[in-house]
């Protein structure tokens, strides 16, 4: 599914992103990214979706090599990619409804297919009940709950959650992690980013570890060992 070949990014003579990474994540896996600010794993999921290039090496989205991707092909690389934040990223004047709509909106869905989605995607996360709601009428967890159901709009193949539960106390947080793990069964790729100690190690998932941009480990069934 994502296999990447040597990469490197240097963005200045003494700032060197990361340093000859390579690794291979296959379809269906639940991977968790972990290391400290500054290892690399913002640069790494900027390269995902082609915010940034690498300066050597190659990435790989199934038979896509997207490491010179053109201009006009990102939008739809971005539509196989889920993003997901630990701020949210929701519309204040949107509801519910809207902010998960927006996103089908913008890609030229119309909208009886919008009304056959939207609901669909606020059951996976359970906020059918909320669906009239602003964000502002929700709690923490419940917002990012929409963001979730928002990422989900293009049945992506890849979710990428950059810290999803960074802003969550532990009830909410678990339940994030729950539906990203309910995700994962349904077959998608989850790449978790995450300084949260207590959610890689509940996880028993495999564990990536980046330090000073290079990968220094990779565990089937890792902990969080920083």
């Amino acid at each position: 599914m994502i296999i990447v070949e040597g990469i490197t990014k240097i963005y200045s003579t003494d700032s060197v992103a990361l340093r000859d990474v390579s690794l291979n994540i296959k379809a269906g896996e639940f991977v968790s990214i972990i290391g400290q600010s500054g290892s690399g794993k913002t640069t790494f999921t900027k390269l995902l979706i082609a915010e940034e290039r690498p300066t050597k090496g190659k990435i790989k989205i199934g038979d896509w090599d997207i490491s010179d991707i053109k201009t006009n092909e990102i939008p739809f690389l971005r539509r196989q990619i889920g993003m997901i934040f630990q701020d949210y990223k929701l519309l204040p004047q949107k509801t519910v409804y809207e902010n998960v709509s927006f996103a089908l909106e913008v890609a030229g869905e119309k909208g009886p297919r919008i009304h056959q989605i939207v609901p669909q995607l606020l059951d996976v996360v359970g906020l059918s009940d909320r669906h009239d709601r602003y964000p502002q009428q929700l709690s923490g967890g419940e917002q990012q709950r929409v963001a979730i159901a928002r990422s989900l709009a293009h049945r992506p193949k890849i979710i990428v959650a950059d810290e999803p539960t960074g802003n969550l106390d532990t009830i909410n947080a678990e339940e994030i992690i729950q539906i990203l793990k309910k995700i994962n069964e349904f077959g998608t790729t989850v790449l978790l980013l995450t300084h949260n100690r207590e959610v890689v190690n509940s996880l028993r998932r495999r564990v990536i570890t980046l330090h000073d941009g290079h990968l220094i480990l990779d565990q089937e069934a890792g902990k969080y060992i920083l």
